[in-house]
């Protein structure tokens, strides 16, 4: 529009020309409000509910990702952990053994029996479990069968029947097999 085609409200204007609203109804807005088409406001609305099923989709991707990112985390701490606690074990495992040996020979007393008994409290509360006694049927997966040597009665399945080193066991993992003499049937 020209400043020759402003017309204020309320005057006659020319043929094509149409009055520029007050400043009071251009901040009311329109008065008369269209419909449009109801397929329209229909089409806006599965658009919209396309995208809500969109994010909810990734949402619930996230989530999963996130839950299995902290059950991988939290599987890989505890086996981090229980690498550590292998670690220290299998130190101790020449400490244990010179420990057996000792009570075997009853050379434990005063002091060095107090040590013997608490380190043999800590390695049973980190679950380290020793095996490989006289008369137990034999195992591949327990023992390590180094020489045979019947016993004084026979037996029906293959035996231990001496043992030259426990093994060990930790949380049911064997750490180390025993060391035997077997007796067979």
């Amino acid at each position: 529009m020209t400043d020759s085609q402003f017309v204020p409200d309320g005057e006659a204007v020319g043929e094509g020309v149409e009055p520029m609203p007050s400043p009071e109804a251009a901040a009311a807005g329109p008065t008369d409000t269209p419909t449009g088409a109801p397929g329209a406001d229909a089409e806006r609305v599965s658009e919209l509910e396309q995208l809500v099923a969109e994010r909810t989709s990734d949402l619930q991707r996230l989530q999963a990702e996130y839950v299995n990112y902290k059950k991988r985390v939290d599987r890989d701490r505890d086996l981090a952990k229980q690498a550590g606690v292998e670690s220290v074990v299998a130190d101790l495992m020449p400490v244990l053994d010179a420990i057996t040996l000792a009570k075997q020979h009853d050379d434990i007393a005063g002091g060095f029996k107090m040590v013997a008994d608490e380190l043999e409290k800590v390695t049973n509360k980190h679950g380290l479990v020793a095996f490989g006694s006289v008369g137990e049927a034999f195992d591949p997966n327990l023992h390590d069968a180094l020489l045979s040597v019947p016993l004084d009665e026979p037996v029906d399945v293959t035996t231990v029947s001496q043992v030259m080193q426990q093994g060990y066991q930790l949380k049911g993992r064997v750490i180390r097999p025993a060391r035997v003499a077997v007796a067979n049937p």
